[in-house]
């Protein structure tokens, strides 16, 4: 069965007065199918075979279509505001409450999710502290689908300036919501939601650094709800920074997108000591984490066989790993996965954005010239540009970090490998200067140590280093 069939052909025309706002579906039937649904969770009649109220697990095909439909008409506002006064959230509160069925919960926080994309329904559910309440608790949920419109309902309600400082600080106080994000982070397959319950932390940690810090020194055991025979539930220790890792494993070949958000996620925790520290605290934690963020530059994002314009595509995902691996570079020098005779590919991939980024300037530069009429175009290529330079000081900073820590060892190891020659080191010489002088000057002063004609080529090229040297 589909998940949301097409809403109903209405006879709503033919009756005077019974359509909804400026839409052709049907007051009637609308109340007949939130009438129809209270009594799935309260019957009238106790059922013949003896179940109580709201066991049953599966809802009827016909009830199951018709709040589907329901779940449909819900992203018309004129919908969504008929549905409010008729008091449909009160009636979800009792399907949550009272309902045993998967289907009908995930359908009913799924109507709650569309009504919250226009602001005055938002501000309503937000400031019902029950059944904000409520909806925390469905983040308890082992109903996969339910889980994805809940963190959808909250990636809404968040993303609503008016009421996002109620949400956080209703999920500040309660524990379990960081108890079960980890837990979906650390043991989902379902990269959907994975995705989901991401951009909802992502989005926590932007608006309140208090709540990231609390989160990120969390770890207790903490009792989070009742389980199927309503005992409580203790869930592991967990730790924020080795779930978010395990989460950005699981989509990073699925979901470019929602990579995306996970290395952003660790980017925020890297605008704080303690988050840095969460990070690199525990060698085996940050060696996981390097070798994570390591692969993903050296092995996946801005290959050799990609074209140059493909950094405009990975420029968000590759300025967050970059930021993470420098902020770690500049705290762990001393950890032996940061050692630079393990790096020297990582170096090689740097040069290599740059260059790519080097290609990306150029025609944007010609595009620009061609479009310098149209308005749009212009705002585009500013936009483009902007988030490169992004990019392109996050990658300067580490790589002359890097350089700075280069040996003759380290060196003639890259020579032998490729990732130094004249061609990489002049783009790298040529993006470094001359903010980072006294990188540039160190390590060719190495350089020169391991390959003297290479050194004196360079030298030639940027004549501010001979006078110098």
């Amino acid at each position: 069965m589909d998940r949301n069939p097409s809403p109903p052909c209405s006879d709503a025309e033919e009756e005077e007065g019974d359509a909804v706002g400026n839409t052709v579906y049907s007051k009637h039937w609308l109340f007949s199918v939130l009438t129809r649904l209270i009594e799935v969770i309260a019957p009238a009649e106790p059922d013949p075979a003896g179940s109580p109220e709201g066991a049953r697990t599966e809802l009827d095909e016909e009830m199951e279509n018709d709040i589907c439909k329901v779940w449909d008409m819900s992203m018309d506002e004129d919908v969504a505001l008929f549905l409010q006064e008729f008091n449909a959230p009160d009636i979800f509160m009792g399907v949550f409450a009272k309902s045993k069925c998967p289907r009908l919960t995930e359908i009913c926080v799924g109507i709650l999710g569309n009504m919250a994309c226009f602001q005055d329904i938002c501000m309503s559910i937000s400031k019902d502290e029950n059944l904000g309440q409520v909806l925390l608790q469905r983040l308890c949920d082992s109903d996969s689908p339910t889980l994805l419109e809940t963190s959808r309902l909250l990636l809404t309600c968040l993303s609503q300036p008016e009421v996002a400082n109620v949400w956080v600080e209703r999920i500040r106080e309660n524990p379990s919501v960081y108890d079960c994000v980890c837990f979906i982070m650390s043991s989902s397959t379902n990269v959907e939601l994975l995705v989901k319950v991401g951009e909802v932390v992502d989005k926590l940690f932007d608006l309140d650094e208090e709540l990231m810090l609390n989160w990120i020194k969390n770890g207790t055991c903490r009792s989070v709800g009742p389980s199927a025979d309503d005992s409580p539930e203790e869930l592991p220790d967990f730790k924020i920074v080795p779930c978010i890792l395990e989460a950005a494993n699981q989509v990073r070949s699925d979901n470019p997108e929602g990579l995306d958000v996970y290395m952003h996620i660790l980017q925020l925790l890297t605008t704080v000591d303690e988050g840095i520290q969460a990070i690199v605290q525990a060698p085996d934690r940050g060696k996981e984490t390097w070798s994570l963020l390591y692969d993903l530059v050296c092995q996946e994002l801005c290959q050799p066989d990609d074209p140059p314009i493909i950094v405009q595509e990975q420029k968000t995902v590759l300025a967050s790993i970059l930021s993470v691996l420098s902020a770690m570079f500049a705290s762990q020098t001393e950890q032996e996965y940061i050692r630079m005779r393990k790096n020297m590919p990582l170096i090689g991939s740097l040069i290599r954005i740059l260059q790519y980024m080097e290609g990306c300037g150029k025609r944007a530069v010609d595009n620009s010239k061609e479009s310098e009429q149209e308005e749009s175009g212009r705002t585009d290529v500013n936009e483009e540009d902007f988030h490169l330079k992004i990019l392109k000081d996050i990658c300067c900073e580490l790589l002359s970090n890097m350089l700075q820590e280069l040996t003759k060892e380290n060196t003639l190891e890259g020579l032998h490998q490729g990732h130094l020659n004249e061609q990489t080191c002049s783009c790298a010489f040529q993006n470094l200067l001359p903010l980072y002088f006294a990188s540039v000057e160190s390590f060719l002063e190495v350089l020169r140590e391991a390959d003297q004609t290479l050194a004196d080529n360079l030298e030639k090229r940027f004549p501010s280093l001979k006078v110098h040297t």
